[in-house]
């Protein structure tokens, strides 16, 4: 798939689908961290950027070192084949290592080496975009909101021709969205039965579009659920049958006893009768 080449390329492959339930585990509960430090490395970006006396950019530094770090390491430990894993997430093991606030102390120009943050955020981008296909991909959800968006392109359009109030196509194409996403910001409003019509058909567009892509999200995540609990019963099945298999086995030993203590005692039956 193209997010996975993407991702390999970028040396971030995670855990592999095939490791140990423990590193799976925690390589799962690391991931909403994970998103937030993403979210937190563009927020720290754009404080340095634009306040050059930022007084947390030191300890900032570490925060984020020290995830990588941490996570880089536990999940080294944990995996089945830790080296097979650094190998898969250089990315990673280079963040480690040029990402050090030490080391940019001592060695100005390392700072540049804070671009390689950036590749958490592509790969987190990469994973969301094979996310949103699979989603998408349900009901024909994808074909849906294209034919929204140029609808909306087009109501636009439409509104600033038919209403005095919305002054420019861009306006317009601006009010549909904000109409058809039942947001309602008030900055534009139509003045005209036409346009009020119009928008009021709109705005029924728009609560049909957004009921369909929250059936259509809450449809995907009830799969993913589904899912994982029909690899559950799967494991519990051939649990069973192993039980199984070990019950008969037992049962065919008993047997086997219980015939050999039956031949015994006919055997002994038979010398009783022959001494008399």
């Amino acid at each position: 798939m193209p997010h996975h080449r993407i991702i390999q390329s970028m040396g971030l492959m995670g855990v592999a689908e095939n490791d140990n339930a423990r590193a799976k585990n925690i390589a799962h509960i690391l991931e909403g961290p994970m998103l937030l430090l993403a979210g937190w490395i563009v927020i720290d970006s754009y404080l340095k950027f634009s306040n050059p006396d930022y007084q947390y950019d030191t300890f900032n530094d570490w925060l984020i070192w020290g995830f990588f770090f941490i996570e880089t390491t536990l999940l080294t430990l944990y995996v089945n084949h830790p080296l097979t894993y650094l190998r898969h997430n250089w990315g990673n093991v280079l963040i480690v290592i040029f990402s050090f606030p030490v080391l940019w102390t001592y060695l100005p120009f390392a700072g540049g080496f804070r671009i390689l943050r950036v590749l958490i955020i592509l790969t987190l981008l990469a994973q969301a975009s094979e996310t949103l296909r699979l989603v998408l991909a349900r009901n024909n959800l994808g074909k849906t909101l294209v034919i929204s968006f140029f609808f909306i392109i087009m109501a636009g359009t439409i509104m600033s021709i038919i209403d005095p109030n919305v002054h420019s196509a861009v306006d317009g194409i601006w009010w549909a969205w904000v109409t058809v996403t039942t947001v309602g910001y008030g900055d534009i409003v139509p003045a005209s039965n036409a346009g009020r019509l119009f928008g009021a058909l709109l705005i029924l567009m728009g609560i049909g579009l957004f009921t369909l892509l929250t059936a259509s999200f809450a449809s995907f995540f009830m799969a993913q659920e589904e899912k994982e609990l029909q690899q559950e019963e799967s494991e519990n099945i051939k649990k069973l049958h192993l039980i199984e298999k070990r019950l008969l086995l037992l049962e065919a030993k008993i047997d086997t006893l219980l015939t050999d203590e039956q031949h015994q005692q006919a055997k002994l039956h038979h010398e009783k009768k022959t001494q008399q």
